[in-house]
């Protein structure tokens, strides 16, 4: 079972490469916002994953609510920055 957890956490690591794509060559700020935000989701997987592997997902369920915590804090800042920028350009 540890394998197919290893598998899918190989997957989903390789999967992260698509929004990060769009967070690099992004035509706007908002899409590379978003594409960060898919990143940060895609990482929790990765780490609840990782929980499973080693057997301590109690540990890692913590983590990674910390983590997303943390996510979502800097996509809120990092909008709000983005907003107040195009308040004063108005």
């Amino acid at each position: 079972m540890e394998q197919v957890f290893t598998h899918v956490a190989a997957l989903v690591t390789v999967i992260i490469l698509i929004p990060f794509y769009r967070v690099l060559k992004g035509p706007t700020v908002f899409d590379r916002l978003l594409g960060a935000g898919a990143i940060g989701a895609k990482t929790m997987v990765i780490i609840c994953l990782i929980g499973f592997i080693y057997k301590r997902v109690d540990m890692f369920v913590d983590i990674t609510l910390a983590y997303a915590v943390l996510n979502f804090i800097g996509i809120i800042a990092v909008s709000k920055y983005f907003e107040s920028q195009d308040e004063q350009e108005e």
